[in-house]
C-alpha cells in the first residue's frame, strides 16, 4: 500500500467502496488537486465530487465519477479513527 502525503496530509489507496464516505478528501494520482467527496447518487449511479482548496468546499462546481474511476485514479486522505463506534 502507498502512501502519498501533501500539506500535512496522507493520501492512500482506496482499496474498498467502503472507503468513499461523504465529506472524505481525496486527490488524483497524477496531480496535486485536493476534492471532497460528496453524497452517492443512485439515480446517476456516481458520487458528487467537490473541489477542495484551502480548507474551502466549492459547491457552486460538482463533478459526478463512478465508484471504478474513484478507486482507480484516485488516493483517499487517510484518517485515523480514534474512538469506536458503538453497535
Amino acid at each position: 500500500m502507498g502512501l502519498f502525503t501533501m500539506k500535512n496530509n496522507e493520501f492512500i489507496y482506496i482499496t474498498d467502496a467502503y472507503q468513499l464516505v461523504e465529506g472524505a478528501k481525496i486527490k488524483g494520482k497524477k496531480q496535486d488537486e485536493v476534492f471532497e467527496l460528496g453524497s452517492y447518487d443512485p439515480n446517476k449511479r456516481g458520487y458528487k465530487v467537490y473541489p477542495f482548496e484551502e480548507g474551502i468546499k466549492f459547491n457552486d462546481f460538482t463533478v459526478l465519477m463512478s465508484e471504478k474511476e474513484l478507486m482507480t485514479n484516485y488516493l483517499i486522505e487517510n484518517i485515523k479513527v480514534s474512538q469506536a463506534i458503538a453497535a
